[in-house]
């Protein structure tokens, strides 16, 4: 069917085949191996520029010696690692070569509950295998494979299997808004997406450093609205901030005196609106360095001296 002939399908089922044929021929297979060549596991991946970066997980490319990428118009390349974030379950890998198909890359804060999310990848090994559903849940927090909890990951009951790891979840509009990564084992339909703003803000300086450096208060928190009348009375042109859901012992935010329920508004001159902000503004330069947190503490505006520790 041509790109543009739709008009014979249903609504639906028009979105999910502009979806799937944008970015269809960009995702691959991978598979991993040990340097003697036995196999380590497999998932998928999605090509993001046509010099050949592509964006996986973690997980399928931890500890492996060999990488390969097989497309859907049948080549294969081997693959180097360019980087990889047990953190965020993120990875970038190289194809060599130039001229690759490419996914368009969207972004994640713009996604709405209910909203028409597909998943492409290779679960047990089928090739490029399309599964649909609904962004059920957005702001969610998931514990990787690594020990890690990431924060602002999608929640979708598009299923995924095995070998569906890394492959691109995809807006009707045909850009990549998040990297599937986990399912929930006795579950139906609770499956997991890494955002696609944490993915191209990781997938950048991997690309750039080969690792990511990171600082850390020591909270577990999730993005919340801020109430309009708290936004007035303290001239706050944000609407969103991040709920401190949890403070961990032994940390820059439990000896800053920072409580659970805190909402964080502003790290030093720096918006904090979501998740995705205080991960961005915790960079390695901030390290022991002191830095001013303004945060919501029931109705009162306070503003805290914290330390952020090395991650």
């Amino acid at each position: 069917m041509p790109l543009d002939d739709t008009a014979s399908l249903d609504p639906y089922s028009a979105q999910v085949v502009h979806a799937y044929e944008h970015v269809g021929p960009a995702v691959v297979h991978v598979t991993a191996a040990d340097a003697a060549g036995r196999p380590r596991g497999q998932g998928s991946g999605v090509i993001f520029t046509p010099d050949g970066y592509m964006l996986t997980n973690s997980h399928v490319v931890s500890g492996a010696s060999k990488l390969r990428a097989s497309l859907t118009d049948g080549r294969s390349f081997e693959a180097a690692l360019v980087g990889d974030d047990p953190a965020t379950d993120t990875a970038v890998l190289r194809l060599g070569g130039d001229g690759f198909p490419h996914a368009e890359l969207g972004r994640s804060a713009t996604l709405r509950v209910g909203q028409l999310v597909v998943a492409i990848g290779n679960p047990l090994g089928f090739t490029c295998t399309v599964t649909a559903g609904i962004v059920s849940a957005l702001g969610r927090t998931l514990r990787t494979r690594s020990g890690h909890s990431v924060d602002s990951v999608i929640q979708t009951d598009a299923p995924l299997n095995p070998g569906n790891s890394g492959g691109p979840l995809v807006a009707a509009g045909g850009q990549v808004v998040g990297i599937n990564t986990a399912t929930i084992a006795p579950a139906q339909g609770i499956c997991f997406a890494i955002g696609i703003d944490t993915a191209i803000w990781v997938a950048t300086r991997l690309m750039r450093d080969g690792k990511v450096r990171r600082s850390r208060l020591g909270v577990s928190g999730q993005t919340v609205p801020v109430d309009v009348r708290l936004r007035r009375r303290h001239d706050l042109a944000q609407s969103t901030g991040v709920l401190v859901a949890e403070v961990h012992a032994d940390t820059a935010a439990a000896r800053s005196g920072l409580l659970r329920g805190d909402v964080l508004v502003r790290l030093d001159d720096a918006p904090i609106t979501g998740v995705d902000d205080l991960h961005r503004a915790l960079t390695g330069e901030r390290a022991g360095v002191p830095t001013t947190l303004t945060l919501l503490r029931r109705a009162e505006l306070l503003s805290v001296t914290v330390t952020p520790d090395e991650a």
